[in-house]
């Protein structure tokens, strides 16, 4: 059995299709995993790193926002795409999967056209509730369409019904339950505030979260753990001390970036962050409150519809960054975190539109298509 899995430019991507070739080798241990990527991508780097076969094809997304920069390079990418569709498929001719996965991103589109034409058996992977380009233009050709989010069935026309399958989760996230994360952390019984904006950043989140932060921390009250990200290493030490914190007070955890994920969000009472589609799918996991903002900068505002995945749930509460202030981010989470019954009732509400067994979902379905190939 060898199964081929095409996708990436961002972890979104990739992830996903690491954690269920990881489920497969599992359960058959000689099923071979191959996976195409592009060499800039942080495929080259996770593919690798997971220990599967690697191979690359050069292709690059479209630009959206008009100018002449853009059209030269929508010109470049648009010779690439052809060269990719012939690479693609002598890759494909090279290797003989018996199923292509794609999980996203501009280089599973030349690879699973080149895979349907090709009669090789095919499915693809939405991760957000709002589907992305690549994806709508594929779902009519591939057999089998699985959604992260029923959402975004809305939004493609697949050959037939398509499958709710979920995000792949960690293990390690969904395992841990919050009393042996808050031990394990040191924490007493204080309510726990987290707070992030992605690895690089997002400078609206780290001012107006240093507003947060002003509002509760000589209190005592409230234990907060917040990411700046790379680009806000030296910006918030200089935005706390602006409004008189001391960053190294008992009750702030202030560092770049979160590497122990599986651990401060099962401790967190409340959570204020992006709306990835990841990080949505972690949320619902494990039950966490939260106050989500989604990026404006990605495309077709998908993240919004991510989030209103949970808004529309009572799970979470949304500001758009357009509406984003210090002033009403601190009082949206003062009030929650002040209150144990909304945040146990949020709890509940995140819990029951988690989906668990996303890699045995996943699994199956791919399983189907190699039962059903030629």
């Amino acid at each position: 059995m060898k199964i081929l899995f095409a996708g990436g430019g961002t972890a979104g991507h990739i992830n996903p299709a690491i954690a269920v070739a990881g489920y497969i080798k599992s359960k058959h241990p000689e099923a071979e995993i191959v996976f195409i990527g592009t060499e800039r991508g942080m495929e080259s780097r996770l593919v690798p790193q997971a220990g599967y076969e690697f191979h690359t094809i050069d292709v690059e997304g479209f630009q959206r926002k008009i100018s002449l920069e853009n059209i030269k390079r929508n010109i470049s990418a648009a010779s690439k795409l052809m060269g990719a569709s012939s690479a693609a498929k002598k890759l494909l001719r090279q290797l003989q999967p018996d199923v292509v996965v794609g999980t996203g991103g501009y280089v599973s589109a030349p690879v699973l056209s080149a895979a349907a034409k090709l009669g090789i058996k095919c499915c693809i992977h939405e991760q957000n509730a709002f589907a992305g380009k690549t994806n709508k233009v594929l779902a009519p050709k591939v057999d089998a369409v699985m959604l992260a989010m029923p959402e975004a069935a809305k939004f493609i026309k697949p050959k037939s019904e398509p499958i709710v399958v979920g995000n792949p989760v960690r293990q390690s996230l969904i395992d841990m339950n919050k009393d042996e994360a808050r031990r394990t952390l040191g924490l007493d019984e204080r309510p726990v505030i987290l707070s992030f904006g992605g690895s690089l950043g997002a400078r609206r989140i780290n001012e107006t979260v240093a507003d947060v932060i002003a509002a509760h921390w000589k209190s005592g009250e409230y234990v907060h753990f917040h990411a700046t990200g790379k680009y806000g290493t030296e910006l918030m030490p200089k935005l706390l001390a602006e409004r008189g914190v001391d960053m190294n007070a008992e009750n702030l955890h202030i560092t770049e970036y979160i590497d122990n994920m599986d651990l401060l969000m099962p401790a967190a009472d409340l959570v204020i962050c992006r709306a990835g589609a990841i990080t949505v799918s972690e949320l619902a996991v494990q039950g966490k409150p939260s106050i989500l903002i989604p990026s404006p900068n990605v495309a077709e505002n998908h993240q919004y519809y991510n989030a209103m995945t949970l808004v529309s749930r009572d799970a979470a509460e949304l500001i758009e960054e357009k509406d984003l202030t210090g002033k009403l981010l601190a009082e949206r989470t003062l009030a929650l975190i002040g209150s144990k019954e909304r945040l146990e009732e949020m709890r509940k509400n995140a819990l029951s539109g988690a989906i668990f067994d996303v890699n045995e979902r996943m699994y199956q379905v791919i399983m189907e298509l190699y039962s059903a190939r030629k």
